[in-house]
């Protein structure tokens, strides 16, 4: 009888009481453990299928983000109509244009160089190169420069053999590979282009989006990390891009006052050297040699020196830490570790990214140490 009542409400107790996979509960954690796997194995596939493209999204993102704020001022100046495809279309252009004017410009004075650069192998392989005046000048290593060029470039005989070296490497593979490359580039440049367009289209949407899933996902944090991102990238764009710019610019104009061979090439790859910390100091050393070695000029090419160190000097240590360190809140030391950690890791992109990434965990990390919730960035 014992046995008996005991199994009746042990059956009772299992009537009452459904097992636990039954249970609403169960079914709703089950269903959310299934939805969170089935969007993280969907998210992996999806990385994977465009990993390729990724780079050009980003591109997009930050041209994006930069050129945000004047995007908005043009289309309160004007309204877009019920397509909205007119000023997309004439920013994306614009983009374009930043572009391909400037490497049409480069490809065309390397172009103009290669003709010099023949005619120079010719003379050296049928007369010889005698060394140049300011070889013996140098204030160090002049008697070996002066004796390497004479034994490799003053004989025709030898130049011929040293060019001829030069002219017996895979330079058809070479060839292909850069020419590969260069495709690919441009492929990848005409995905950037068409995802910024279709950005600057449905930005507002988006980035509506965007904050709501970041609301949903991380609360308030959420969105003050996004915040912080996109005032990261304004800040590493006005501080390295424009401040770099504005370093070619000004050593340009030096170079074409002191007689510089070809100031606005030189001017222009200052310019872009000098968007990576301390990559301005190789491009106005180069300028400085060039005018030493075919202009015999030690006083221009000192005074190039001077110019640019000072030019450095001022940029680095004082603009860009303000506007970099301004809009990050960051010390500047660690802008220069995402800058140069980015750069490192990410290539030319890490420029924007890394500083972006170190602003968004100097943020968590604030917040976290704490305990209380910052005011959002600016």
């Amino acid at each position: 009888m014992r046995a008996l009542g005991s199994g009746t409400n042990a059956s009772v107790s299992d009537q009452g009481h459904p097992p636990a996979a039954d249970c609403p509960e169960a079914r709703g954690t089950a269903r959310t453990v299934a939805r969170v796997v089935l969007a993280v194995v969907l998210s992996g596939f999806g990385l994977w299928t465009i990993w390729g493209f990724v780079p050009a999204i980003v591109w997009a993102v930050v041209f994006a983000i930069a050129l945000w704020p004047l995007y908005q001022r043009a289309r309160r100046r004007w309204p877009p109509g019920r397509h909205n495809v007119v000023l997309p279309a004439g920013f994306t252009l614009a983009v374009m244009l930043l572009f391909v004017v400037p490497l049409l410009f480069a490809g065309i004075e390397a172009g103009v160089e290669a003709r010099g650069v023949i005619k120079w192998v010719e003379t050296a392989r049928s007369q010889g190169i005698p060394p140049p005046e300011a070889l013996s000048r140098l204030p160090f290593g002049a008697a070996q420069a002066t004796e390497w060029w004479q034994s490799n470039l003053s004989d025709p005989a030898a130049a011929n053999e040293l060019l001829q070296h030069a002219d017996r490497r895979d330079l058809m593979d070479n060839s292909r590979r850069v020419g590969a490359a260069v495709l690919h580039r441009v492929v990848l440049f005409g995905f950037c282009l068409l995802t910024l367009f279709f950005l600057f289209r449905d930005g507002d949407s988006l980035a509506e989006q965007m904050r709501r899933a970041g609301r949903r996902a991380f609360g308030p944090s959420g969105e003050r990390v996004g915040r912080q991102i996109i005032a990261s990238v304004h800040g590493t764009v006005d501080g390295l891009v424009l401040v770099g710019i504005g370093e070619g610019v000004v050593l340009g104009v030096a170079y074409a006052v002191l007689g510089v061979p070809h100031p606005t090439l030189l001017g222009a790859f200052t310019a872009v050297a000098a968007i990576i910390p301390f990559g301005a100091p190789v491009a106005f050393c180069l300028a400085a040699l060039l005018l030493f070695l075919l202009k015999s000029s030690a006083v221009a090419a000192v005074i190039i020196l001077a110019l640019g160190t000072l030019v450095t000097f001022v940029a680095d240590h004082f603009v860009r830490p303000v506007l970099i360190g301004g809009a990050t809140r960051l010390p500047f030391l660690w802008v220069l570790f995402g800058i140069l950690g980015g750069v490192e890791t990410w290539g030319l992109i890490g420029l924007f990214v890394g500083p972006a990434t170190m602003a968004a965990l100097i943020l968590l990390w604030r917040e976290w140490a704490s305990g209380e919730e910052p005011p959002d960035p600016a």
